[in-house]
């Protein structure tokens, strides 16, 4: 398995502060590693700029949840994230590779999670996050890509899921930012019996390999699912969201898939 794409020069011209889903640093690692840590089966993300949409959502301080940056003003999350807590003054968001010491931190204005939404069942999973203070574009805290509703991610490609949570299922949890590189799961094949028995919905997307072995995990709810298009322009295909724990044999990754969902964004954020 290859690394990720990389920047294509097309992309390299372009103000990487005026543009969405652009790097700082240019090629992402190799998933397979023997030596490092483990989201589950993934390695550490120690440079500023790998993943600069990533934000820790944190209540009372302490990290609870992923989300992702998809403006100056707002972030994508999942619904499950404030179940027990949707106060915004509960909330903080944190930017930066490192959970302490965190790159720059802001207060939340509004928590919207999605109407339909009712725990314990999967569907609607997904929250808009807005921010008291709008961020400062840098190389280092930057938006990704909304896809377009109809924008299509091929089944079988690679994606990458970045998040603080669990190196194992009820593990601990590493203060370092861990990426990981995922397979996208067409539907029918994770609605297999032995996958996910009929479950997933027009809203689900699954990602990771039913042998398992890599897989986000606890904390890392509500972090970014994302896939590069032809120019090296990162797109957010999916939420962490739900599974059958982490890195199960034939329990791959369940995320929101954003594409359903985009009309509902625009008519929370305006994006």
């Amino acid at each position: 398995m290859g690394t990720i794409s990389t920047l294509r020069n097309y992309s390299c011209s372009l103000p990487i502060l005026t543009v969405c889903g652009l790097r700082q640093n240019r090629s992402a690692k190799s998933k397979s590693s023997s030596t490092s840590e483990r989201v589950v089966g993934g390695v550490a993300s120690a440079e500023l700029g790998d993943w600069p949409w990533q934000a820790s959502l944190r209540q009372n301080n302490i990290h609870r949840c992923g989300a992702t940056l998809i403006s100056n003003t707002w972030l994508l999350s999942a619904a499950h994230c404030f179940r027990k807590a949707n106060n915004p003054r509960l909330w903080t968001v944190t930017f930066g590779t490192l959970l302490r010491p965190s790159r720059m931190k802001r207060f939340v204005k509004a928590i919207i999670v999605h109407e339909k939404y009712r725990y314990p069942a999967h569907n609607y999973d997904i929250a808009v996050v807005k921010l008291s203070k709008g961020v400062d574009f840098t190389n280092i805290v930057h938006r990704v890509c909304l896809p377009d509703p109809s924008q299509i991610f091929p089944y079988n490609s690679d994606a990458v899921i970045t998040g603080w949570g669990a190196l194992s299922d009820d593990g601990p949890s590493p203060n370092v930012l861990q990426e990981a590189t995922v397979k996208l799961i067409d539907s029918n094949t994770c609605n297999r019996r032995e996958v996910y028995d009929g479950v997933i919905t027009p809203g689900m997307l699954c990602a990771g390999y039913l042998e398992g072995g890599i897989d986000a995990c606890q904390g890392d709810s509500g972090g970014p699912l994302v896939s590069p298009d032809s120019r090296g322009m990162w797109y957010l295909a999916g939420i962490v969201s739900w599974g059958d724990e982490c890195a199960k044999p034939n329990k791959p990754g369940v995320y929101t898939r954003v594409t359903y969902y985009r009309d509902w964004i625009t008519s929370k954020t305006g994006l």
